[in-house]
C-alpha cells in the first residue's frame, strides 16, 4: 500500500504530509471539529451499524450482515498491528501509534457497512453518499483537531475501502452460489415431476389406474360383449 510504504520508509510524501498536518491542526471551531472527530468513535459508529444489522436481519438478510460483522471485527486486527509496526508519532504529541487512523477505519466500516445493509431498501444512491460523507467528516475532524496526520486518514480510507470491497465480493459470491443451488433444485424437481407424469390420473383412485392400464381385448370392447352374449 502506497501510504503505508511512504510512512514506513520516510518517503518524500511524509515531510509534505507533516507540513500540511501542522498547518491544519487547530483550525476551525473546536466544538465542531471535536464533534466530527467523535463520529469515528465506537460509542457513535457501532450503534449505527448495530441498528442496520437488526433491520437487515428483520428483513431476512443473512449473508451480508454476517459479512459486515466480520469486516468490523477485522478492523482492529488490521489496524493495531500496523500502528505497532509503523510507530508514528502524532501531530501534537510524542506518543506513537498514530498510523493508520483507528477512528477513520471504524467510521468507514461501520457507516459503509450500514449503508450496504440498507441499500436494498433505501437505495445505494442515497445510502452510500451518506456513509462517505460521515467518513470524510470524521477524517477532517481528526486532522483539524490535530489528532492525526492527513496520511493517517488516507491510509485508513484505502485499507478499509479494500475491506468493504472484499465484503461485497464475498456476499456476491455467496448469493451466486445460493442462486445456482436453487436453480439445480428447481431443475431436479422438474425432472421428478416429469418422471411421475402418467403414473396416476388426477381425481382417480387406484382402481381407475388399473382399469386404465388393462389392455382391451382384440376387436375392442364391443367385440368382447358380442362374444359373451353369443356364448
Amino acid at each position: 500500500m502506497f501510504f503505508t510504504w511512504q510512512t514506513a520508509v520516510d518517503g518524500p510524501l511524509r515531510p509534505a504530509d507533516e507540513r500540511l498536518g501542522l498547518a491544519l491542526a487547530g483550525e476551525g471551531p473546536e466544538p465542531l471539529t471535536q464533534f466530527l472527530s467523535d463520529l469515528g468513535g465506537m460509542p457513535v459508529a457501532l450503534p449505527v451499524l448495530a441498528l442496520a444489522l437488526g433491520e437487515a436481519f428483520r428483513r431476512g438478510q443473512r449473508a451480508r450482515p454476517l459479512a459486515a460483522v466480520v469486516a468490523m471485527a477485522a478492523v482492529p486486527a488490521l489496524v493495531v498491528p500496523l500502528k505497532m509496526w509503523i510507530d508514528r508519532p502524532g501531530p501534537l504529541t510524542d506518543a506513537t501509534g498514530y498510523y493508520p487512523s483507528g477512528h477513520t477505519a471504524t467510521a468507514m466500516v461501520a457507516y459503509g457497512g450500514a449503508a450496504l445493509l440498507l441499500a436494498p431498501y433505501a437505495g445505494r444512491s442515497r445510502m452510500l453518499p451518506v456513509a462517505a460523507l460521515l467518513t470524510l467528516a470524521t477524517g477532517v475532524g481528526l486532522v483539524l483537531r490535530g489528532y492525526h496526520w492527513p496520511v493517517d486518514v488516507l491510509g485508513s480510507l484505502a485499507l478499509c475501502g479494500m475491506l468493504l470491497l472484499l465484503m461485497e465480493a464475498a456476499v456476491r459470491r455467496f448469493r451466486l452460489r445460493e442462486y445456482a443451488y436453487a436453480r439445480r433444485e428447481d431443475a431436479s424437481t422438474g425432472e421428478r415431476e416429469r418422471d411421475g407424469e402418467g403414473e396416476g390420473v388426477p381425481g382417480c383412485d387406484t382402481g381407475c389406474d388399473e382399469r386404465r392400464a388393462a389392455p382391451e381385448p382384440p376387436g375392442g370392447r364391443e367385440s368382447s360383449v358380442e362374444r359373451e352374449s353369443s356364448g
